[in-house]
């Protein structure tokens, strides 16, 4: 099960530096340019989760496996893209393709960086990506337009639910709101069928000096506003500091963070509202051999859940034998947990919740 976070923006934001850091490599190429970034480069990042390793100790286990994300650095946007200016249509299609949007903003002055906009104005800069986004999105959706008609017009009650979906998102877009506004209880599911790239989480990302990293500034204060509005979320990052910390020592991080005023990496907190983002929860396997932590979606049953460890363990689920991680830490892990009764035996009904560790029982 593989989630996607797409890293877009206007050229010449931070987002090279950005997934730099985040997969701590140089494979994206940043560069003081646009369009830097050809193909969208993948990385796969570590989700940070100080449980696991209270779990791996409690456990005694020999290795710590953590979950993960998929980040996907995403060529710059420029105004016209959704026309098929600067690279736009390569990179609209590979937007279409993940499941969460990581918008970089702007947020720091410096004349030696060029800004493609002439200017630095996060709000516009946010606004001229979407509006490319809903543009293509309601092109996209006009085009369906006529074959959902007669298919409604023939009978057919899927296409007609559909088609009255469509209706409605193109209303919404040519209000200038995204294709989202216009999904109802219910119509997730179908509304991810269409393909649209306005109807995807987003989370905007602050890119600001090293000064402003703990605190932000003008710039990400508007930013936050915005966000508010749209009911979206937003992180502070300092791109730049992001970069260096990827390359220091494990052990030499935190003094580097406590100096700069920082409790966490901004790359954490992305990393983490991401995951947040895609309405994901962790649940975790703990034993000798190693403690791991595992990704599935909020609502998930318990047999789904094990079957992405392995399909056998969801085809033969008998039951899950399933200790809170409060109570596994509270007891000094399983065997204390079972002594206290707090280890429960869950059926095929049973909704996983986060930190939830699991043992599953199977018969294939």
């Amino acid at each position: 099960m593989g989630f996607t976070c797409g890293i877009v923006g206007l050229p010449n934001v931070g987002k090279s530096t950005l997934f730099n850091a985040l997969t701590a490599t140089v494979a994206a190429q940043a560069a003081n340019y646009p369009f830097c970034t050809i193909e969208p480069n993948l990385g796969r990042v570590a989700v940070p989760d100080r449980r696991l390793e209270t779990l791996a100790r409690l456990a005694r286990s020999a290795r710590i496996v953590p979950t993960s994300l998929e980040f996907v650095d995403i060529a710059g946007l420029v105004r016209g893209a959704s026309k098929g200016e600067g690279l736009g249509n390569q990179f609209l299609a590979h937007i279409r393709e993940v499941d969460a949007i990581i918008h970089v903003l702007r947020c720091f002055d410096d004349p030696d960086v060029t800004h493609v906009e002439g200017s630095v104005d996060p709000v516009r800069d946010a606004e001229t990506v979407e509006t490319e986004l809903m543009l293509a999105d309601l092109e996209s959706l006009e085009r369906r337009l006529g074959t959902l008609t007669k298919r409604a017009r023939g009978g057919d009650r899927e296409s007609a639910a559909l088609l009255a979906l469509v209706e409605r998102m193109i209303a919404a877009l040519q209000e200038g709101r995204p294709a989202r506004a216009a999904i109802g209880p219910g119509e997730e599911a179908v509304a991810r069928t269409l393909g649209l790239m306005t109807t995807k989480p987003v989370l905007y990302v602050c890119n600001v000096e090293e000064a402003s990293a703990a605190s932000g500034n003008a710039h990400s204060a508007r930013v936050a506003e915005m966000a508010r509005a749209k009911g979206a979320g937003q992180v502070v990052v300092s791109a730049a500091i992001e970069a260096e910390i990827s390359q220091l020592p494990e052990a030499d991080k935190p003094a580097f963070l406590e100096g700069l005023g920082l409790a966490d990496s901004g790359l954490d907190r992305v990393i983490r509202a991401g995951y947040a983002l895609l309405g994901l929860i962790t649940f975790f396997t703990a034993g000798p051999k190693e403690a791991r932590a595992w990704t599935i979606v909020q609502g998930t049953k318990a047999p789904q859940a094990a079957g992405v460890i392995h399909g056998d363990f969801e085809r033969g689920f008998i039951a899950a034998e399933t200790i809170s991680y409060e109570d596994y830490v509270a007891f000094g892990g399983e065997q204390g947990a079972k002594e206290a009764g707090r280890m429960r035996i869950e059926g095929k009904d049973y909704v996983v919740r986060d930190g939830d560790v699991m043992l599953f029982r199977f018969n294939v």
